[in-house]
């Protein structure tokens, strides 16, 4: 890490104040376990657990601007940062862009809301579902609202009891409320909307075929096969040997398929991000599909540039919903994950076999993924299991994979099924004394049938 970069986070730990690292605290939640958070007691501590999450560095600190701005430390974000209120009010217009939720943004505005008698009249009435010891005379708001998830009082999906106490002495808040719950709704029915159902009940009446309908594969190209590569790193001690003879195989197998084929190499982590909503901005009304490969080390729910700088999966994928792409609206979008290394649990470390040499580890990928019609996810392995990848022929789940296709899609064998088969031969593969389990998340509608060409 920069000395340079360091020195900022000094200079910003040290203008914080306590009521401010709490807040801070409420708004990591999402991505720092409360055990971790309970610990922390300045902002220094906290900036290093976020640096290990891979939410701020050197080459990101839009999670650190997000921060000062919700606490309204305008005057560190500028003097700082190099940015200010209207920028980044810009900024968090961009659909995806805020990585603090609504849910957490409208706990906070509330509790900023509140009096000091309003908060005693709240722990007054949650005497009965909460022990008395959890409310104690100065617990703050935001530490009342932190109990109440503990005790699933208070849900993201769920604030009816929390509107209950507020409607007979603060009704305002409780519209507050109201307001955010019909957002939601509306984020819903929209998707609905643009993402019907559209595998038949009744598929003798529609002329559909009993194994249900099948998304068109209709033009040429059928779309964009994305392949990010990343094989070289800044610190060498994280290349991944053998991932070119995947990029490879991929391309191989998507130029066969007939789809316009890319693949970029060594990015950095903001350098993937960029270019997976490049490929979101592009006009797809021509095209059938989406599918993107991505080859990289990782953590629990991001992905690594070559600089070590990561980048939520789901940021990525959801550049390609009804409403970021609408090009793509209905229309199937693939992502295949070889992620590697590190989480919470275990030491980010790379691990040779015993036996040969010639195998590396490829850890756990993501597994939060966004819940969106249309979309398929493979991943290497199941959470917290190992994959692997061996320096001379490539990843086993890539590689078999790819075979996979070659075979079954000229038998016009969907995706998801291949994707089962690749399941079980992977997971019934002795690798050198190891095993590797591979996950499926498909919200698909209908079967996606690559169409080989004759």
């Amino acid at each position: 890490m920069s000395t340079e970069f360091r020195k900022l986070l000094l200079e910003v730990s040290e203008a914080l104040g306590t009521e401010e690292l709490s807040a801070l605290k409420f708004f990591s939640l999402d991505y720092v376990a409360k055990g971790t958070l309970e610990a922390i007691r300045d902002p220094k501590a906290l900036f290093e657990v976020l640096q290990e999450r891979c939410m701020i560095g050197a080459g990101n600190l839009f999670f650190l601007k997000e921060l000062l701005y919700r606490i309204h430390r305008i005057d560190l974000l500028t003097a700082h940062l190099g940015s200010s209120r209207e920028e980044m009010e810009r900024e968090l217009q961009v659909p995806g862009r805020a990585q603090v939720s609504d849910y957490r943004q409208l706990l906070y505005g509330i509790a900023e809301d509140l009096t000091s008698e309003n908060v005693q009249k709240v722990k007054f009435l949650l005497q009965g579902p909460l022990q008395k010891s959890k409310l104690q005379e100065n617990a703050s708001m935001l530490q009342v609202f932190l109990e109440m998830e503990i005790n699933e009082i208070i849900k993201e999906d769920n604030l009816t009891t929390l509107k209950d106490i507020l409607q007979g002495f603060r009704a305002d808040l409780k519209k507050k409320i109201d307001a955010y719950e019909g957002k939601k709704r509306e984020k819903y029915s929209r998707e609905e909307v643009r993402y019907p159902v559209s595998v038949s009940v009744y598929p003798e009446e529609q002329g559909a075929k009993q194994y249900g309908e099948i998304y068109k594969m209709e033009n040429n190209p059928h779309g964009y096969c994305l392949i990010i590569n990343n094989h070289i790193f800044k610190n060498r001690r994280h290349n991944r040997e053998g991932t070119l003879q995947d990029g490879e195989a991929v391309k191989r197998v998507f130029k066969w398929l007939q789809f316009e084929t890319v693949e970029y190499m060594d990015l950095e982590g903001k350098k993937i991000y960029d270019t997976v909503e490049e490929y979101s901005k592009k006009d797809h009304r021509n095209m059938d599909c989406f599918v993107c490969f991505i080859f990289s080390h990782g953590e629990k729910d991001k992905i690594k540039g070559v600089d070590d700088e990561c980048v939520n999966i789901e940021a990525l994928v959801s550049r390609f919903t009804g409403t970021n792409c609408p090009s793509l609206a209905g229309k199937p979008k693939v992502f295949i994950i070889q992620a590697c290394q590190g989480s919470e649990h275990h030491p980010s470390v790379a691990v040779e076999s015993d036996s040969s040499g010639h195998l590396e580890v490829d850890a756990r990928p993501p597994t939060s993924i966004p819940d969106r019609a249309d979309i398929l996810i493979g991943m290497a392995t199941v959470e917290d299991y190992f994959c692997y990848r061996s320096r001379s022929t490539g990843s086993v789940y890539i590689q078999s994979l790819c075979e996979k296709m070659e075979l079954l899609c000229p038998q016009r064998m969907d995706l998801a099924s291949i994707l089962t088969e690749v399941n079980r031969e992977v997971a019934t593969k002795d690798i050198e004394g190891f095993k590797q389990m591979p996950k499926i998340t498909s919200t698909l509608l209908k079967l996606l049938i690559f169409e080989v060409p004759q």
